[in-house]
């Protein structure tokens, strides 16, 4: 046999072996295709709603700066902290249920629990936040910077609560049938909502508690 057949045969087999499902993995991404839809159309809008409020800033940094400094830093921080648990939670909740240890006996529901308990009291501290502003006196048509802080962290808080129902819902679905592919797909598809709602905390704690 020549070098040319060889070659030949080679690639044959090779074909062959790819086309064995087997052979082959399939790629794709974690969760319904509709719900990465959602996050980046989510997204997107609150890109323009960052935008809005750098260039605000920039016209009249002097509101903006004593604004800032009448936020509790450590309330920031500790909601921060907050969001961060609770998606390090439904990680290791989600890994728990892709080997297999979903279902009654398994700590991914438990996990779960954890991450809503985590976004709760994120809402807990906000509306402490909240009550302590009115109380003061401050409200959305304070000033530019309270314009904005409250309307973004408040359409942000709303997401926090959609995220709770959603874990809540995660939390029924890995308790029955978390090992099932349907309950994977419904778990990779709540994870990555709240993913985003927490990485869009990320960008709002240092535009509002942190940038000058």
């Amino acid at each position: 046999m020549t070098t040319g057949e060889h070659f030949a045969d080679d690639a044959r087999r090779g074909v062959a072996a790819l086309a064995r499902p087997s052979a082959r993995r399939e790629k794709r991404l974690p969760g319904e295709e509709g719900i990465w839809v959602f996050v980046l159309g989510d997204m997107t809008v609150f890109a323009l709603f960052f935008g809005t409020l750098i260039y605000t800033r920039a016209e009249d940094p002097e509101v903006f700066r004593h604004g800032q400094e009448s936020l509790s830093l450590g309330l920031g921080v500790l909601n921060t902290l907050l969001l961060l648990t609770s998606s390090l939670l439904v990680v290791l909740a989600l890994h728990d249920v892709r080997s297999g240890h979903g279902g009654a006996g398994g700590r991914s529901a438990k996990l779960l629990a954890g991450a809503l308990a985590c976004g709760l009291g994120f809402a807990a501290v906000k509306g402490v936040e909240y009550s302590t502003k009115f109380s003061d006196g401050i409200s959305p048509s304070t000033d530019d910077f309270y314009t904005y802080y409250f309307m973004f962290t408040g359409i942000h808080l709303l997401h926090v609560l959609i995220g709770c129902v959603v874990l809540w819902a995660l939390i029924r679905i890995a308790r029955r049938d978390g090992a099932d592919p349907a309950g994977h797909r419904h778990m990779e598809s709540g994870a990555t909502f709240w993913h985003m709602v927490d990485l869009l905390w990320v960008v709002l704690f240092p535009l509002f508690y942190l940038t000058h």
